[in-house]
């Protein structure tokens, strides 16, 4: 289950003592993912890799750092995700977890985390809990989130005249998080919802749930689910007549690699939003190139995502010269966070991590100029209205700030 990538490293690399530099530091990185199941496209290896880039695109070995990475496969289960998150905390000496798609098994190694005094960078999960009311000092919530979904495909359907919705549902805390959060855009913006289903996750038939979609009449269709649940929804939904019909299809959560194993044939005309992607300009197209090499394919959202927060963690290793806990994460909180992938950014006091998001529309197939030419922008989210205000989350952490 677990695989180890030594990197940056022989532990007898030392150089002469600079300013600024962390002198012979250690750390010990885990990502942990699906490496096996629904999400396995969108973070799995791919997400190692490009942790291994920010390494050694950070230069640790010449700055004095060792790191090393471990890796495993958490098989979208919460059980399996916390007992992996315990041992690689109390026995395997690991400073910061990374990646963990799948919600139930993000909140789970958060809670861990948390009980342990570590470090929890998160780029997978989706429920915007993570920095709301179930927010933690230990963890950050670095690419996306319910809320930012919601605000960015729903609100867009809504104005577009999508008014009345039927949620089809994965039946777990992302799939309940992504409901709730764009119920409340739809409801702000004048709409409805008619009702809503729940599927077994993962799912395979979705024939019963779209078809209770289409008697529901509603003018959207919205696919609270993700990787291969919602491959296989929009797949079926193209068998059901679902658009041809006059109704239109929001998937609420798509990534790239949705998107390529759909063809755009089938994915043509999906509305969705995403913080990162290969073609939108030249530094993300240059690292999308470096990593397609490794992983075979461009990089999701989810993999950049991995890339940028390990970066900013090994400034903050840099900076503060440890790995202990409180240290590296105060100083990822009071610096602004910059990459090639995401730009300039902040990590607020509730742990959600600042950037810019973005609308886009998958193009028809003569629309697209080559390969992995998917996406057409339709609107840039600046980081300020991308995500929910600090104030509105309930989390204690910003409530103990403004008290003091």
């Amino acid at each position: 289950m677990m695989k180890k990538l030594a990197l940056a490293t022989s532990a007898f690399a030392m150089l002469a003592a600079a300013p600024g530099l962390a002198q012979d530091v250690s750390v010990k990185l885990g990502v942990l993912n699906d490496r096996s199941g629904v999400y396995a496209d969108l973070s799995g290896e791919g997400s190692v890799i490009a942790a291994q880039m920010a390494v050694e695109d950070f230069g640790a070995e010449e700055k004095g750092i060792t790191v090393e990475i471990v890796s495993a496969d958490h098989q979208n289960k919460p059980d399996v995700a916390s007992n992996i998150a315990r041992q690689w905390y109390s026995e395997e000496d690991v400073d910061a977890i990374f990646d963990v798609p799948t919600s139930s098994a993000a909140l789970a190694v958060h809670e861990i985390t948390r009980e342990m005094d570590k470090i929890f960078m998160n780029s997978g999960a989706a429920t915007s809990d993570l920095t709301g009311s179930a927010c933690s000092p230990n963890t950050v919530h670095w690419t996306y989130d319910t809320w930012a979904l919601a605000n960015g495909t729903g609100g867009a359907m809504v104005e577009q005249g999508g008014d009345s919705w039927f949620f089809i549902t994965a039946d777990y805390a992302f799939g309940h998080a992504l409901e709730r959060d764009t119920t409340a855009f739809v409801e702000k913006s004048g709409g409805t919802v008619v009702g809503s289903v729940r599927h077994p996750f993962p799912g395979s038939d979705f024939s019963s749930f779209l078809l209770q979609a289409q008697a529901s009449g509603a003018k959207v269709v919205g696919l609270a689910n993700a990787g291969g649940d919602t491959i296989n929804a929009v797949k079926q939904a193209s068998e059901f007549g679902i658009t041809q019909a006059g109704q239109s299809l929001a998937g609420l959560l798509v990534f790239l690699t949705d998107v390529h194993s759909l063809g755009l044939q089938t994915a043509q005309g999906l509305v969705l939003t995403e913080s990162f992607y290969w073609d939108l300009n030249d530094q993300t197209r240059e690292w999308s190139a470096r990593f397609e090499e490794q992983a075979g394919d461009k990089p999701t959202m989810v993999q950049a995502g991995v890339y940028g927060s390990v970066l900013h963690y090994l400034k903050a290793v840099e900076a503060t010269g440890t790995d202990e806990t409180a240290a590296v994460m105060e100083w990822m909180k009071a610096n602004p966070t910059d990459d090639p992938l995401f730009g300039q950014g902040e990590i607020r006091e509730d742990g959600r991590k600042i950037h810019d998001m973005y609308l886009f529309r998958v193009k028809a197939p003569d629309q697209s100029e080559g390969p992995w030419d998917y996406y057409e922008l339709l609107e840039t989210i600046p980081a300020d209205q991308a995500f929910r205000p600090l104030a509105d989350g309930g989390c204690s952490l910003v409530e103990e700030a403004a008290a003091q």
